[in-house]
């Protein structure tokens, strides 16, 4: 009898839901850094997008306010993946052999981990009101490709185990 398939249910979430809390590399010491809104009340989509977003680095002090206007999200395949506040790169970031890999943060790693690891991926039903083209939804196509599972796993993994030596 064959083991039961790992499954994956889209929450729909998208990439905003991740904004919130950002690894990022510290422009002055290049360990890793956080980016997080100052405010922790749920807001609506708009008004959190804009918040006030301080960077914190634990390893030389360094602290910084963003209070800005407009945010400008990692645009492209081939320049590296940014925070869209302070424009530093992000810290959970590889390159494979078919493109950049990249997260803002644990959770969304996780979510990603969840999603490639899974034989079976389930969305909602195209009648449910809501987010149509999600976080996973808008994934490139060889990070979906069953033929990439181990590639991509392993470089969840590596992204993974940069945070845990770097803490």
């Amino acid at each position: 009898m064959s083991p039961e398939p790992t499954r994956f249910r889209d929450r729909r979430s998208t990439a905003y839901d991740f904004i919130g809390s950002v690894l990022v590399r510290c422009p002055r010491c290049t360990r890793i850094a956080h980016v997080e809104a100052h405010r922790t009340t749920e807001e609506a989509l708009p008004t959190r997008l804009f918040a006030p977003r301080r960077l914190v680095c634990r390893a030389c002090g360094l602290s910084r306010t963003w209070q800005g206007r407009s945010i400008e999200f990692s645009g492209g395949r081939h320049s590296p993946a940014r925070d869209p506040y302070f424009r530093l790169p992000l810290w959970l970031q590889v390159e494979t052999r078919h493109g950049g890999l990249w997260a803002y943060n644990l959770e969304q790693l996780d979510l990603l981990g969840r999603f490639v690891g899974a034989s079976l991926r389930e969305r909602a039903p195209w009648y449910d009101t809501g987010q149509k083209m999600t976080y996973v939804a808008r994934l490139p196509t060889w990070i979906k490709n069953a033929k990439n599972r181990d590639e991509v796993l392993r470089a969840v993994d590596r992204l993974r185990a940069s945070v845990v030596t770097a803490g």
